[in-house]
C-alpha cells in the first residue's frame, strides 16, 4: 500500500519559515520524481516544486528565492522549505510521486496558513 504522508503545516506569520515533509513508503522512493504543490480555496491545484531522481529541481515563479525543494532518498522523504512567507502562500500542500508509465501518487495534503 503505497502512502504520502505530510506535515509541518500550521500557521505562520508573515515573513516567517515552516518546512514541510513528505514521508513515502510502498514505493522504491529513489525511482520517483517528487513534487509539492497547493491549492488555495477557490482556485486550482498548482505546482510549486518540483526535484527528480536525480536531484535536478524546478519552481513556481512565485516561490523561487524562497522556497527549496531537497530529498533524503535514505529517509523516503521529500522536504519544502519555506522562508519568507507570505498571505498568497497560504494553501493546502500536497505531495506527488511520479514513477514511469505515468504512475503517480498524491498525499493527502496539509494546511498552510500565514496569517498576523
Amino acid at each position: 500500500q503505497v502512502q504520502l504522508v505530510e506535515s509541518g503545516g500550521g500557521l505562520v506569520q508573515p515573513g516567517g519559515s515552516l518546512r514541510l515533509s513528505c514521508a513515502a513508503s510502498g514505493i522504491t522512493f529513489s525511482i520517483y520524481d517528487m513534487g509539492w504543490y497547493r491549492q488555495a480555496p477557490g482556485k486550482q491545484r498548482e505546482l510549486v516544486a518540483t526535484i527528480t531522481t536525480a536531484g535536478s529541481t524546478n519552481y513556481a515563479d512565485s516561490v523561487k528565492g524562497r522556497f527549496t525543494i531537497s530529498r533524503d532518498n535514505a529517509k523516503n522523504t521529500v522536504y519544502l522549505q519555506m522562508n519568507s512567507l507570505k498571505p498568497e502562500d497560504t494553501a493546502v500542500y500536497y505531495c506527488k510521486a511520479n514513477g514511469v508509465f505515468a504512475v503517480e501518487y498524491w498525499g493527502q495534503g496539509t494546511q498552510v496558513t500565514v496569517s498576523s
